[in-house]
């Protein structure tokens, strides 16, 4: 009687254990599958250029590999990052910061000849986090480099119609106040490809560009890249350090003038900016055309000199 009892229980042991085994393996099998297809795609993104490429040549290698594998461009910077909502996904998403790294600029096209009406830098409420170039209303906006469109949206108290784009060479960049998309969301873009027409739509006093140049997010000065007035680059490579960023201020150059923005954390207030960058709370109200009784909000830039 104990055996007939037994082997029921025995039987549902075996069973249960059967299952469990399976199911391991299902894990162990996604495992290896992924780990494999994580290889696969890093040996691809890893695999170096030819050093004899010329720099159109590299870029249509590039494209290439974009196209047969699927993978974004600068997917060693951004990973699988890609994101069709914010223009500043990243931070959320962990990606670090490197200390320093080579931007390739030398193939390029200005988006728009014309005049800058605006200049990046802090405004007294916000920053500018790009250049105002003067247009009239249907001039073809062009794509500042390679790349691939990652998304366009319109914002009525903002950019209006505008398009992110991230490129080949690790950079992404804003062009606003379109009047007119002429490329939509994944579309693979030469550099020089019109992409927009000019307008005046969003927050916008008169026709121009609002451009904007970001890396991993992070704001950039166009004017460190590119020579507005002469219509062309500075040098070949950019070199981004990210030591200004991390130490919490950063410097811009407005007007000939050069001066430091501190960009306010959790638990700042003005007396402890004040103190740390050895100044006053009236010599930033000054600056800042605040009030000493003005509450301060994360992420907010504040000059310090």
């Amino acid at each position: 009687m104990r055996q007939k009892r037994f082997l029921p229980a025995l039987f549902s042991f075996l069973i249960l254990g059967i299952f469990s085994l399976s199911g391991q393996a299902q894990e162990i099998n996604l495992s290896i599958q992924k780990h494999i297809a994580t290889q696969k795609r890093n040996s691809i993104i890893n695999k170096e250029l030819p050093s004899m490429l010329s720099i159109d040549d590299s870029a249509t290698y590039s494209r290439r590999l974009e196209q047969e594998y699927g993978i974004a461009p600068a997917s060693e910077l951004y990973g699988d990052v890609w994101v069709n909502r914010w223009i500043n996904p990243y931070r959320r998403a962990g990606i670090q910061l490197p200390d320093t790294f080579a931007i390739n600029v030398a193939n390029y096209c200005m988006p728009i000849i014309g005049r800058k009406t605006s200049d990046y830098g802090f405004r007294r409420y916000r920053m500018h986090r790009g250049v105002d170039l003067k247009l009239a209303i249907g001039d073809t906006i062009r794509a500042a480099f390679a790349g691939q469109v990652r998304f366009t949206n319109y914002e009525r108290r903002g950019y209006g119609y505008y398009i992110v784009m991230r490129h080949t060479n690790g950079l992404e960049t804003v062009y606003g106040h379109l009047s007119r998309f002429l490329v939509k969301e994944g579309d693979i873009v030469k550099v020089g490809d019109p992409i927009a027409l000019g307008g005046n739509t969003g927050r916008s006093t008169g026709a121009h560009l609002h451009f904007e140049i970001r890396f991993l997010g992070l704001d950039l000065n166009p004017n460190e890249i590119f020579d507005f007035k002469n219509n062309e680059i500075r040098n070949d490579v950019f070199v981004f350090r990210s030591a200004p960023y991390r130490a919490g201020t950063e410097t811009y150059y407005s007007n000939g003038v050069t001066y430091s923005v501190y960009r306010v954390r959790k638990g700042d207030t003005l007396t402890s900016i004040a103190r740390k960058y050895r100044t006053s709370i009236n010599s930033l109200c000054r600056l800042n055309k605040i009030s000493p009784k003005r509450t301060l909000r994360i992420g907010q830039p504040i000059r310090i000199d």
